[in-house]
């Protein structure tokens, strides 16, 4: 497993450094008047290719291993990953087609990822059987397809949870990294190590991409990226509770609980408002925090400015997802416990967002 990681890092770092090298003449058709832009130049949005190269090399190279030398470290690892991959491509290649083009529209990216939650039921299998409460458990055994629908809704539905978070230097990758390393430990304490393998390998193809995009910012995971994380996470949380009985359906809900809950709200919002979900805007949690709580960069160099107080707004969000983290390892087979911890944190998330909307922040937290 180790080596399998090592060898996922240091392939999606060399390809994300060749696409620093040779990819800034695509950075161009990323508009200076897009909303979500914090950052001066043209910056490649090609990340997501150096991931998803690193994350193929390495799986691939796991099945060799099993296949060829009788599973040494018991991995386990057979023709299903191939069909992960399958499952993974069209909406891993809808995202890698926009950050190139800039023209695949909300409409299509989500038929991508849904149909990337098709394959998933359809060749793998997955199904969520229960939910934590004994009435919902016994509605998804009478209703079986509402499970399905719950697969495919989540796979759809992650990677553009991500793609709303992925707007600093290093915030949805290293978010990302977090919760594959999680999902991993919880794997390893229920014997699964085939899943382990595969997550551990992704959070190592991660963090050869954040070799180059934090704190340098010198290339971003754009909708590839996202998409990739989003869909590879939603496979893994389905299959652990799916494959064991003992992790509790609450468990990747309450790790996701950040991504997930930015959405919803993002959503509620802009209907308030009139406006399509659709609509890219600039009020997302962690654009409220660059604008209203990191101020305090001062440099000669414009451009430098900008980076610095890019980077100083990621710690913040990453000290937010490991509250939810930590309990979620902590207590990833107690359903109501980790309910709680949701309820607890959408009720954090709301007072936090509008107390910074109404200027109400304590000074110590202003740098």
């Amino acid at each position: 497993m180790i080596w399998l990681s090592v060898v996922g890092f240091l392939v999606a770092a060399l390809a994300a450094g060749l696409i620093v090298r040779w990819g800034r003449e695509h950075a161009a058709v990323y508009s200076e008047a897009m909303p979500q832009r914090f950052h001066l130049g043209d910056i490649p949005r090609l990340g997501g290719a150096a991931l998803l190269l690193g994350m193929c090399v390495s799986w691939g190279l796991g099945v060799l291993q099993s296949s060829l030398l009788g599973d040494p470290g018991s991995l386990r690892l057979g023709g299903w990953v191939g069909s992960w991959l399958v499952a993974l491509l069209p909406a891993a290649l809808g995202g890698i087609a926009e950050d190139m083009t800039q023209r695949l529209s909300v409409r299509y990216r989500l038929i991508l990822t849904g149909a990337s939650g098709v394959l998933a039921v359809w060749l793998l299998d997955l199904t969520l059987p229960r939910m934590g409460w004994p009435w919902l458990d016994s509605v998804l055994t009478a209703v079986p397809w509402l499970g399905i629908a719950i697969v495919v809704l989540a796979v759809a539905g992650l990677p553009h949870a991500f793609n709303i978070i992925d707007g600093y230097n290093g915030l949805a990758g290293m978010v990302a990294l977090i919760v594959c390393l999680a999902l991993a430990h919880v794997a390893l304490q229920v014997g699964d190590r085939a899943l382990a393998a595969l997550l551990v390998s992704t959070a190592a193809a991660t963090a050869g991409f954040l070799v180059w995009n934090y704190p340098r910012g010198m290339l971003f995971a754009g909708d590839g990226g996202a998409y990739v994380w989003g869909v590879v996470i939603a496979l893994a949380s389905i299959s652990l509770v799916q494959r064991n009985s003992d992790v509790s359906p609450w468990f990747p809900m309450l790790l996701l609980i950040y991504p997930v809950w930015e959405t919803v709200f993002s959503i509620y919002r802009k209907a308030v408002r009139g406006v399509s979900p659709g609509v890219a805007d600039a009020l997302h949690f962690h654009q409220l925090i660059y604008r209203r709580i990191v101020r305090g960069v001062f440099h000669d160099d414009e451009s430098r400015r900008v980076l610095m107080r890019n980077n100083r707004t990621s710690p913040y969000l990453w000290g937010f997802t490991l509250l939810t983290v930590v309990p979620a390892v902590l207590f990833w087979s107690n359903t109501p416990l980790l309910m709680a911890f949701c309820a607890l944190f959408v009720i954090s998330y709301v007072i936090a967002y509008f107390a910074i909307v109404r200027f109400k922040v304590p000074h110590w937290l202003r740098r």
